[in-house]
Parts: C-alpha cells; structure tokens; sequence
C-alpha cells in the first residue's frame, strides 16, 4: 500500500485497564500491516500512555484513533471526562515516578501533541493526540 495513501482506524474502548494491552497490540498490528515498522514502537508506548490515562481517570468508555495521512501518523485517545488534562511535568525530574509520566512521555517523543474538548455520542469529553512523522 502506497505511503502517501490515508487510513484511519478507531477501536471503541471500555472503561477496563486491560484495553490499555489490545491498544498496544491493535496499534502494533495496524501500523506494521501498513508498512510503518519503523513507528511502530514510539507510536505503540505512547498511545499506551494515552489510553492508561482515558482508563485510569475517567469512569466511562474512551476510544483510539488511528490516522495516516500525508506522511503523518496521528494517534489519539477519547475520553468522557471533558476537564483538561494535566500538564506534562518534565520527563528528567519524574525520574521513577508511577504517576504523571505519562504525558511527558508523549511530549519528549512526538513530534507534536495536544488535546482538545470533543463530544462523541452525546457525551462531553476531551481528545488527547500525538504526531509521528514518517522522516
């Protein structure tokens, strides 16, 4: 399939930390049957990051969502919980922290990262998203 091809894919997930595992998995599979070996391990630690957080802190579903376009690999996760989310703190300092990794993961690693409020289903909630680019 041509590089310059887009794609997207979203997998619908329950509030349960065990999808944080199948969107590792899920990711590793879509990104390596499309050709984007290379990306595969950066892209699959931090959507890791991003559906432990939609699981870990919210009490409803979330979602992953996959984007290939334009030789940009967007990844993000949805949530329920419409408040933002807390600021990466600095990825040197945190050290062996268990909390608040997290984003500062994704924001030492990707070439671009946000979030922004989304509802889906009628639920108010936020999107939280990275970019990997393909060079």
């Amino acid at each position: 399939m041509p590089e310059n091809e887009s794609w997207e894919y979203t997998l619908f997930i329950p509030n349960d930390l065990r999808a944080v595992t199948i969107s590792r998995r899920t990711i590793r599979l879509i990104l390596t049957m499309h050709g984007l070996i290379r990306l595969v391990d950066t892209a699959e630690l931090l959507a890791a990051e991003l559906i432990a957080n939609a699981v870990r802190h919210t009490k409803g579903p979330a979602a992953l969502r996959v984007r290939w376009s334009a030789s940009v690999l967007r990844i993000g996760a949805w949530d329920a919980d419409p408040e933002p989310p807390e600021p990466p703190g600095n990825l040197a300092l945190l050290g062996e922290a268990e909390e608040g990794r997290g984003l500062a993961l994704v924001r030492a690693c990707a070439d671009l990262w946000g979030w922004q409020p989304l509802a889906r289903n009628g639920n108010r909630g936020k999107y939280v998203w990275f970019e990997l680019a393909a060079a």
